[in-house]
């Protein structure tokens, strides 16, 4: 067990590290990282979503309705609960709880499900990952990144302070503009093409999907190296809102769909499946959104590097209460 979860896990921590030192050797500075992160959001994460995506096959979503119930309840209401409060409660800026929510709530199975997943289930393992895959990147990446979009878009006039006849008139057509810019962008429209070609049962021949594969599987690596150096650019944050970020991703999510599942008296593969799923720590694309939009972007680095290190033991103990 301990091998398996540091097979997975330990190439994460070691690439953020070589890239922490790639910053502090002065080969790479932050100018630098939002280049690679660049690379990544446009052309390396959307031909990965899109190979992964339309390799899931249609009966792979309809063979297990439970699990897909359970992931969709896990991953989109603790999104919606994150952000909902953050805004509420602590005031915070639409963009900064999209990234605390995005954080909270996906896991990265897209980036090490298969390793993690794959030794714990073997084949069966590509039912979790295609249904995680699925929900995350035509869920809460793109509204996501609309949310980020618009606060991106509202910041110059916060200072301002227009008069609100003139902010409500303009609202819908900011709102408009910003969702048509969102879909333009490759990392939310190459998932939802392929999740298209999925449910209308189209096969897209093996060779063509494999032909993306070498750039896709660039992603998380260039993603956690990128994020080693910012962690260098600044200070490493242990704030609140990092420490819950890891505490509601790595400990409360995956207990909350235990304890969920149990009274409902599920039981394996569907209860470990859905349990170590969510249990998979911070998807690194938290860091390429907060270097892309400007926010958060020490606070995002942190809640990876430190929630990646923290799942070795988390994902441990619930690969025992499940088992």
């Amino acid at each position: 067990m301990l091998s398996t979860v540091l097979g997975a896990l330990l190439p994460v921590v070691v690439t953020i590290l070589l890239g922490f030192v790639a910053a502090w050797h002065h080969d790479f500075d932050a100018k630098q990282a939002s280049i690679l992160n660049r690379m990544v959001l446009l052309y390396a994460v959307p031909l990965g979503l899109f190979a992964g995506t339309v390799s899931t096959r249609r009966e792979v979503l309809s063979q297990d309705i439970p699990l897909f119930i359970a992931l969709c309840a896990a991953i989109m209401g603790m999104y919606a609960v994150v952000f909902l409060l953050t805004r509420s409660l602590f005031r915070a800026h639409t963009g900064f709880s999209a990234l605390i929510a995005l954080g909270a709530s996906a896991p990265a199975v897209p980036f090490i499900g298969p390793a993690v997943l794959g030794d714990l289930f073997g084949t069966a393992s590509a039912v979790p990952i295609g249904i995680a895959s699925l929900i995350i990147n035509v869920t809460v990446v793109p509204v996501t990144i609309l949310l980020l979009s618009l606060d991106e878009k509202q910041q110059p006039t916060r200072e301002e302070n227009p008069p609100v006849a003139e902010t409500a008139a303009s609202r819908n057509a900011t709102l408009v503009s910003t969702l048509i810019m969102t879909i333009k962008q490759p990392i939310v429209w190459a998932p939802l093409i392929a999740f298209v070609i999925v449910l209308v049962g189209i096969r897209i021949p093996a060779l063509f999907v494999h032909s993306l594969n070498l750039l896709g599987e660039a992603a998380g690596g260039v993603a956690l190296f990128a994020s080693g150096i910012i962690l260098a650019s600044s200070p490493i944050r242990v704030s609140r809102s990092v420490l819950t970020v890891i505490t509601l991703k790595n400990i409360v999510q995956p207990t909350l769909v235990l304890v969920v599942l149990r009274s409902l008296a599920y039981h394996n593969p569907t209860v470990s499946q859905a349990v170590l799923t969510t249990a998979i720590p911070v998807m690194p694309i938290v860091i390429m959104f907060a270097t892309q939009y400007r926010v958060a972007q020490a606070e995002s680095a942190s809640e990876v590097f430190f929630s990646s290190i923290a799942s070795v033991i988390t994902m441990g103990l619930f690969i025992a209460l499940t088992s």
